[in-house]
């Protein structure tokens, strides 16, 4: 935990990581490199068996750099909701969430913090403008300024722009609003855990992507996951996709299940289309995860202070 000497810096890094030791790292050295502003780090493992623990132990073993192993992989919403509420509890205001291979430029946090001034905290989420590793804007996590429509490279010409849901891939949240709303929701594992908890947080607070905070997504590919074209042996993950979307877009009434309707109609034309295999077993994870998410009805956890979960330390 965090020494009264620590106490000037308010603003953590939470990055979320198992088993890529060396993309981590990559994402390490850009974050305690930042320029014009600094900021605390604190690393969520879930589990790694890579060594991962013993790395930030030789090689970051500076106050600045905190450890918490979630001692299994609880998914990157379960992750990301541990991470937040061991920030929040520990006392930081901001809160900069990113996955391990987000690659912050070096003046991404302090333009996320020069917005925070300019809108004097009155916003629930800042993100950054993310791009892929050839500089092109990285098309699986542009932020959404409704349910159907995406920020584009028009609207990056803006200095504020007003959305409503973002990716997990460099967000700021204050933890006042944090404690308002709860905290992303763990049972949703992989997929749509940051758009159902951006999305919570703009009905009631304005939220903003910041164009000249600038970060890459270190993906294999620029492109979104697509059920028709996934391995034979990573089908079964769609079916928390197709769930947790039916769970999130009916939050956001008529207009959101009429993007869900549109998307499952989409994927399923998709897979009947170009698939080259196992037409039926993906059709079947997207309507079964579809169906259970209309009735999916997981429970806000709400922050409490100092509270983590059994087993788990924060160095």
């Amino acid at each position: 935990m965090r020494d009264a000497k620590q106490k000037a810096c308010t603003t953590v890094a939470v990055v979320i990581t198992w088993n890529r030791k060396d993309v981590l790292r990559q994402c390490l050295d850009c974050i305690l490199g930042q320029q014009g502003a600094d900021c605390d780090v604190l690393v969520i493992d879930n589990g790694s068996i890579d060594a991962t623990s013993d790395m930030i132990a030789a090689d970051y073993a500076t106050p600045r750099v905190h450890y918490l192993n979630t001692g299994d992989n609880i998914g990157g919403a379960g992750g990301f909701m541990c991470g937040i509420e061991a920030a929040a509890a520990m006392g930081y205001d901001r809160i900069w969430a990113m996955d391990d291979d987000c690659l912050p430029h070096p003046t991404a946090l302090a333009e996320l913090l020069k917005a925070d001034e300019t809108l004097d905290g009155n916003w629930g989420f800042l993100c950054s403008a993310i791009y892929w590793t050839d500089g092109e804007i990285c098309v699986f996590n542009r932020p959404k300024k409704d349910v159907f429509r995406h920020v584009d490279e028009h609207d990056y010409q803006q200095h504020l722009v007003p959305v409503k849901m973002t990716s997990f891939v460099s967000v700021m949240f204050r933890a006042e609003v944090v404690r308002r709303v709860g905290l992303p929701i763990a049972e949703y594992f992989i997929w749509t855990d940051d758009y159902e908890y951006t999305g919570r947080i703009s009905k009631r607070y304005p939220s903003y992507a910041v164009p000249a905070s600038k970060v890459v997504h270190a993906m294999k590919a620029n492109a979104r996951p697509s059920l028709a074209t996934e391995d034979a042996g990573r089908i079964g993950r769609f079916y928390y996709l197709s769930r947790n979307d039916a769970h999130c877009y009916r939050q956001h009434g008529a207009m959101g299940y009429a993007y869900l309707a549109a998307k499952v109609t989409y994927t399923a034309v998709d897979v009947l289309l170009h698939a080259r295999s196992g037409r039926g077993e993906r059709l079947y994870q997207l309507v079964r995860g579809t169906v259970d998410g209309l009735a999916f009805d997981p429970v806000v956890r709400r922050l409490k202070p100092n509270s983590h979960s059994k087993g788990m330390v924060v160095t």
